[in-house]
Parts: C-alpha cells; sequence; structure tokens
C-alpha cells in the first residue's frame, strides 16, 4: 500500500510560535530546480525578476515578473528554470492556521477550509492583466514586508494581509467550487511521485511505477511526464540529486558515502548527473554551502 505522505516534503516550514517561512529564491542560480512535491501548507510566490516553468497541479505556465503564485495545501507542484533565464523570486510558505482555518465562524467554515480539503479550487496564477492585480500587489508586497521583518508585531499584520488577499481573490472570482476529477493528471500519478519519494535509495524501474497506477508502461510514461514535466528517469535522479544536497551540506559523509545513500551505484554516473542538475561538482557544491 502506497503511504500518502511518502512525496510530503519532510521540511518543516511552520511551527505553532511561528507559523510561516520566507525565502529569498533564486533558480537555477541557488538550486537547479524544485522537484514536484507538496506540502501541508500554503506558498505564495511573487516573481521579482526572470521566467520559470511552474507545474501547479495540471497547470503548467511559464511566469513572468509581476507574477503571484497561490499554491493551496497538498498540490502537486515544481518549479524548472527556463533556458538561459534565472528567476528571482520572494516565497513565503504559511500554514492555514493565519487564515483561520481552525476557526469555527462562517468565513472559517465556508471560505477557507474548502480550499484545504479540496472542495474549493484556486487560480494559482495572478498575472498584471488581472482586474484587481493592483490591491492584490500591493497586498503581496505588505505580506513579504512583513514576513521579512520577522517579528511577532509584524506577525499580527502579516494575518491581516493574508485575509485581505483571499478576500481579494473571492471577490474576483478566483476561489470557485471544485469539480472533483479523478482523471487529472496529477492526481493519477501522484502514488508514482510519492512511490518514488519513498524509495529513491532503491533501484526503481518503470514497470514499477506503472504498476503503483495500475496502467501500461507506454502509457504511464506519456502521463507521467505530462504530469511533472519531466521523464520518470530524470525525475528519480531530480529527487536523488536533491537529496544527496542536503547530505552534503548537512553531514561528513563522503561522496562516495553521499551517492551510494541517494540511490546511486556508480559514482562517475553521480558526479555527472550532479553537475548536470547543480552546475558544479559534489565537492564544490559542499565547500560552497557547508554550515
Amino acid at each position: 500500500m502506497i503511504n500518502k505522505n511518502y512525496s510530503e516534503e519532510k521540511r518543516k516550514h511552520s511551527s505553532r510560535l511561528v507559523p510561516y517561512s520566507y525565502y529569498k529564491c533564486l533558480i537555477p542560480d541557488f538550486f537547479a530546480n524544485v522537484p514536484m512535491h507538496w506540502h501541508g501548507e500554503f506558498e505564495m510566490n511573487y516573481v521579482l525578476q526572470g521566467q520559470a516553468e511552474f507545474i501547479c497541479g495540471d497547470e503548467r505556465f511559464i511566469s513572468e515578473q509581476g507574477d503571484i503564485i497561490i499554491i493551496p495545501p497538498n498540490m502537486l507542484h515544481s518549479i524548472s528554470p527556463c533556458a538561459d533565464v534565472s528567476q528571482f523570486y520572494d516565497t513565503i510558505v504559511f500554514s492555514a492556521d493565519m487564515l483561520g482555518a481552525k476557526d469555527n465562524d462562517r468565513s472559517s467554515a465556508e471560505c477557507i477550509r474548502p480550499l484545504i480539503n479540496g472542495s474549493a479550487g484556486i487560480n494559482v496564477r495572478i498575472t498584471r492583466s488581472h482586474d484587481y492585480y493592483g490591491e492584490l500587489a500591493t497586498t503581496a508586497e505588505n505580506i513579504f514586508s512583513c514576513a521579512k521583518g520577522n517579528s511577532p508585531q509584524l506577525d499580527m499584520l502579516l494575518k491581516s494581509e493574508l485575509l485581505r488577499f483571499f478576500w481579494l481573490l473571492e471577490n474576483s472570482g478566483d476561489i470557485y467550487p471544485a469539480q472533483k476529477n479523478g482523471n487529472s493528471r496529477s492526481e493519477l500519478i501522484r502514488p508514482a511521485v510519492e512511490y518514488i519519494n519513498e524509495n529513491f535509495r532503491e533501484n526503481i524501474t518503470v514497470e514499477q511505477l506503472a504498476e503503483t497506477v495500475h496502467l501500461s508502461k507506454s502509457y504511464f510514461m506519456n502521463r507521467f511526464k505530462a504530469a511533472v514535466g519531466t521523464g520518470a528517469a530524470e525525475y528519480i535522479n531530480q529527487v536523488r540529486i536533491k537529496n544527496a544536497c542536503v547530505s552534503l551540506t548537512e553531514t561528513d559523509m563522503t561522496s562516495a558515502q553521499t551517492a551510494f545513500e541517494c540511490g546511486f551505484r556508480n559514482l562517475s554516473n553521480f558526479n555527472r548527473q550532479f553537475k548536470k542538475f547543480v552546475g558544479c561538482t559534489p565537492n564544490e557544491y559542499r565547500r560552497m554551502n557547508k554550515k
């Protein structure tokens, strides 16, 4: 049986004391890509410069400067760089508690919790052509300003600005009743993504992955690439390299030990794949990022 938590991102973005995390991001300069994953918090990305390819559920698009991307809890999503272009963007990942998800009032019951349980959908991409863009962008800027300030007093303002942002989305029709669709690309291949994230240390075949979603090998390969944006074999390498980066910065394992621990059985292949995705050798990466 596939455990639904397998592909959930293990990083804890929030705590009871500070229910959000802020990140300043530059892709591919800070990291090669963000492989397909999901987490239990909301995520907001504000594109300050450049472009990147986003996959959010079944939606796939190239971002532009000024875009605001809202990702609800448990939605599969990934970010990949565009050729010869970097993207500089702010990210905040925050607990639904900041929107009053656990409250018992009608606004929480009818407007917030449906976004968490999937009974409501949301337009994930807000562009400059949006009718409410000026107000949404100003509110997003206030949100990130509060997150960067990182104080108990600013947390109060951050909560109010988040609620204002979602109120604007409600008013503009960007939050709507969800249409349940068991055939959506992302949900169809979710068990395979979960299997890879749990078993990346082992030898994984396409046949095994196809079995997890009860599809033929050829049909699975097509559906996986359509949903994730890359083939299954390349996605497996992305997950392995992502975990190798963590190992290189947080442990004292050698490159060979790291390679084996992350599922590579050939050191030269590990070095080749690492440089392909990260742009430098494992040892160079460790020197640059070792805490």
